[in-house]
């Protein structure tokens, strides 16, 4: 098991906001994290990043306990984020945003491989704009580029905050297809979603948070062909 969350509690202040979560992820796989604005699965994020430190509960990666790690021991281990909102920054360059995201790699010739790869398999466009400020990017661009950054420290599991968001229905296409080639790649992907269909799609299994709990877990198929599913967040 590669990532493996057992009875996740957090908090906010004195609110408690995660009420014991169970989720995991196996290396390979494409696992949607699914919900309504609330449920709790950008906290689940947040945890596992170690931006949010559970109040009880296990969080463990590849057999690690990184609960008390600070956030950029995790990303060493192999664990990195790309956020909701993108939040690139803004006034550097599309290829300095990309050097931040390699901070942790002291391999020159990984970092190299990888920036390659993004450059001419993944993002062609940020080739394009790799001089060009982070600011001045379009919404898509930006999205690109907060990928791509994540996956400068060449992960092994890549946890993606609402990547379609504010994107027109062709970039989230494209999107979708290149976290497929990203996935066939060899890197495991958490996703939180409100796509859902778009999600479902591209997931091997899938889990629906409710209210800072987990209330369904199933395959991907079973899911989409899931009556409450289909009511709740595919339209049907």
């Amino acid at each position: 098991m590669l990532l493996h969350i057992e009875d996740l509690h957090v908090k906010y202040g004195n609110v408690e906001v995660l009420f014991g979560i169970n989720l995991a992820v196996e290396e390979g796989e494409v696992v949607a994290l699914l919900g309504a604005n609330g449920a709790g699965k950008s906290t689940t994020l947040a945890a596992i990043s170690g931006l949010l430190k559970p109040s009880t509960g296990a969080i463990r990666f590849d057999g690690h306990l990184i609960n008390e790690l600070p956030a950029h021991e995790i990303v060493k281990l192999g664990v990195t984020q790309a956020p909701e909102g993108r939040r690139i920054f803004s006034t550097l360059t599309v290829e300095e945003n990309l050097n931040l995201g390699a901070f942790v790699c002291l391999d020159a010739g990984q970092i190299e491989k990888t920036r390659t790869w993004i450059y001419e398999e993944l993002f062609p466009i940020l080739k394009e704009r790799r001089k060009q400020l982070g600011g001045t990017l379009s919404g898509g661009e930006q999205q690109m580029l907060a990928i791509a950054r994540a996956l400068m420290a060449h992960p092994r599991i890549l946890l993606l905050d609402e990547p379609s968001l504010g994107l027109a229905p062709l970039l989230v296409k494209t999107i979708f297809r290149i976290l497929r080639k990203i996935n066939e790649s060899g890197v495991t992907i958490l996703l939180v979603e409100q796509n859902a269909r778009a999600a479902l799609k591209l997931a091997h299994r899938g889990y629906v948070m409710k209210v800072g709990k987990i209330a369904l877990e199933d395959s991907a198929p079973a899911l989409i062909n899931n009556a409450h599913v289909q009511r709740a967040y595919l339209g049907g």
